[in-house]
């Protein structure tokens, strides 16, 4: 099932890739984790979550990185090596809908900001809980774009959010995930799941022009871009437009701006045990 990748891997996407830590983006899921289990990380990106899952699991752990696109699993292969995790990661090319691994050979199966680029999330869900074992946990978290909330508020920043959602739908994805998440594993036929929500806020002078940089730079160069451009969603003095607001809401010295992302902890089904 082919699926579009709305951001693509240019320098201002990875940048924020490259930022993101067990800390910021998997708290939810931290007190769940034990020495010695077996973690698949779906949609790894260049690894920086993955090889921190490493540490966390410790010698007797492993765990798996899979990603769509073959060259940012060379990056986190280099991450991996740099962080001297010494065969305790590895990373593959992979297929969310149909993942190479047997069923239940996860204790822990994970995804960051996955689902929401997917055309059937649902589907990506099911094959999660495929691999994952009886009592293991599936793990997801996605922001949810119209939930996305900022002070000052230049035109600018609206016309981004407008036109990121629509080349995503487009794509046949849903940058409302993390609102949907609950439903997904219903869907899914996942019952025993705790659904949360914590946010990424951006608000000190090294957040704002970080953050604000990077959105600056992506409305311009990255795939989103050319595939706004391409759908005629977007011109290219719209999509300066949409620059500016950004480098002008990051020089406000009052510049606040807050990410909301759903959560679920799934605990998959424990085997059925017959009588003795």
């Amino acid at each position: 099932m082919g699926t579009t990748y709305t951001l693509g891997h240019h320098e201002s996407v990875l940048r924020s890739h490259t930022w993101r830590t067990v800390a910021n983006s998997a708290a939810y899921l931290r007190p769940h984790l034990r020495p010695g289990q077996r973690l698949l990380d779906v949609g790894c990106g260049p690894g920086t979550i993955t090889v921190e899952f490493a540490a966390v699991l410790g010698p007797t752990g492993l765990v798996v990185g899979v990603d769509s696109a073959a060259p940012i699993i060379e990056l986190a292969k280099d991450k991996s090596m740099a962080a001297a995790t010494e065969g305790r990661v590895r990373f593959e090319v992979g297929d969310i809908y149909a993942l190479d691994f047997p069923d239940g050979h996860f204790d822990v199966v994970h995804a960051h900001q996955v689902l929401q680029h997917l055309a059937d999330p649902v589907s990506a869900l099911r094959e999660m809980n495929r691999v994952v074992r009886p009592g293991g946990i599936i793990a997801v978290r996605d922001a949810d774009y119209d939930a996305m909330t900022w002070y000052p508020q230049p035109a600018g920043i609206d016309r981004w959010l407008a036109t990121h959602q629509a080349v995503a739908h487009l794509n046949g994805a849903e940058p409302n995930a993390g609102r949907r998440l609950l439903t997904w594993a219903h869907e899914a036929g996942l019952t025993d799941v705790t659904s949360t929500a914590s946010v990424w806020c951006f608000a000190t002078e090294e957040d704002r022009q970080w953050w604000g940089g990077l959105q600056a730079d992506r409305i311009l160069h990255s795939d989103l871009a050319n595939q706004a451009l391409a759908a005629s969603v977007a011109t290219p003095e719209d999509l300066e437009a949409m620059s500016q607001g950004w480098r002008a809401w990051a020089a406000h010295d009052s510049a606040w701006f807050a990410v909301l992302h759903g959560e679920l902890l799934v605990h998959a089904a424990q085997a059925e045990v017959g009588p003795a």
